[in-house]
């Protein structure tokens, strides 16, 4: 009963990733696209929405057993989309591109293949974003800290 479960869970989480990704085709050319950048269209809510969509996506990846680390990637595909997504016009042309719940199939795929290799795979990537992060949050508490210390100055001269 749990695997017939985990297939009919499996299959739902196909089909919301092939409806925000790829269920049309642009004819000619062969590009496939979804809601996800149609509905980006409308402003902050569309964007709001197929980010949400996204979360809900990953939701069912952890009911379905995704570890913490495949999970975590899976933000980071998700959130970049969101953000990305937000932006006008670019971030528009950019939902055409990125497909982020097909990316996050993929590694639910691949985890399911290959659990061991996939689940370290996704723990480097973890940390370097981690580390990645780190690094950016000092850097601009460093910026900060000199402008204050520059705007501080300034003011002492007056």
């Amino acid at each position: 009963m749990a695997a017939s479960n985990s297939d009919a869970r499996l299959r739902r989480l196909e089909r919301l990733a092939h409806w925000l990704d790829e269920a049309f085709t642009v004819p000619g050319l062969g590009w496939r696209f979804g809601l996800d950048p149609l509905l980006g269209l409308v402003p902050v809510v569309g964007d709001l929405v197929t980010t949400a969509l996204g979360f809900l996506w990953i939701a069912g990846a952890w009911r379905a057993g995704a570890p913490p680390s495949l999970l975590f990637q899976m933000v980071g595909n998700v959130a970049i989309e969101g953000v990305a997504g937000a932006i006008p016009v670019v971030g528009d042309l950019f939902d055409f591109a990125w497909k982020a719940q097909s990316r996050n199939l993929a590694l639910f795929r691949a985890y399911l293949d290959r659990p061991v290799p996939t689940v370290r795979e996704s723990r480097r990537w973890a940390w370097l974003t981690l580390g990645f992060l780190a690094f950016a949050g000092l850097g601009l508490a460093s910026v900060v800290a000199l402008l204050g210390f520059a705007l501080w100055r300034l003011v002492l001269s007056l």
